[in-house]
């Protein structure tokens, strides 16, 4: 199916947000949004994923 990740356009097998990161090689703490709502980490995995939607994953950044 066809996403938009992080504004760039992208084909994934993943069927939900949590199947979406590991697919992507993410791991540790990150904040993820699907059609701009946040969806928290426990949630992840029964979130499922439709063609078209918009995801977002942002990591915290250290640094002044």
């Amino acid at each position: 199916m066809k996403i938009t990740l992080n504004g760039e356009a992208k084909e994934t097998n993943a069927a939900t947000l949590a199947e979406l990161l590991s697919e992507q090689g993410v791991s540790g703490r990150v904040a993820t949004a699907v059609n701009e709502s946040f969806v928290p980490s426990s949630l992840r995995i029964a979130h499922a994923l439709n063609e078209g939607d918009r995801v977002e994953i942002l990591a915290p950044m250290q640094g002044g």
